[in-house]
């Protein structure tokens, strides 16, 4: 299986990153193959530009797709499976991977005027999201549903994919040395058990 990330996340020091880099490893010794889009260190532009939201707002989609997308795009037509790894600000993504979203999903490839199908063939995505609340918290608060909705639904399922999960790896606001080890040890399984 081949496996595409989209990570984003601004620190490499991070627990995010750690998150990152346990469940690569689980991969590699899963014997599956990935490419990994970091795009804060990629330095992803995640806004649009006036001509990008022209052809996406069917102004004029004869404009040309950027071709940093194009890339994108490219490792998308690769993948078996596309994984989303991300800290929860603010009840959701960071602005970076909002703006992935934003530009990747383009009009013709994603989606079209016509509502003909999704070029997107992935069937299975997956978001590995870190937090400082709890997972119990997040889901009494109504934060983890809203998350599944935007993110499940509306950015991978309303594009053709059609196994979405999101798993939570929170708890670490108070810095417990046991939380930060147990969510490590299920990034790894995650890769591992692909």
């Amino acid at each position: 299986m081949h496996i595409f990330i989209v990570y984003s996340h601004p620190d490499e020091y991070s627990f995010t990153h750690s998150v990152l880099d346990s469940f690569i490893l689980g991969i590699k010794e899963s014997g599956h193959t990935y490419e990994l889009s970091d795009l804060y260190k990629m330095g992803f532009r995640s806004d649009m530009s006036l001509d990008e939201y022209k052809r996406e707002s069917s102004q004029n989609i004869s404009l040309p797709i950027p071709v940093d997308v194009k890339y994108e795009q490219d490792k998308m037509k690769r993948a078996d499976l596309i994984v989303f790894v991300y800290p929860l600000w603010w009840s959701d993504c960071p602005a970076k991977l909002k703006g992935w979203f934003d530009r990747v999903y383009t009009v013709g490839y994603a989606y079209s005027d016509d509502h003909s199908e999704s070029k997107i063939k992935i069937q299975k995505g997956l978001a590995i999201c870190t937090a400082g609340h709890t997972e119990k918290h997040l889901e009494e608060v109504g934060v983890a549903e809203s998350m599944r909705k935007i993110l499940l639904y509306d950015r991978l399922q309303n594009v053709g994919i059609k196994e979405t999960e999101l798993v939570i790896l929170g708890g670490t606001a108070n810095k417990e040395e046991h939380v930060y080890k147990y969510n490590l040890e299920r990034a790894y399984k995650l890769g591992k058990g692909l």
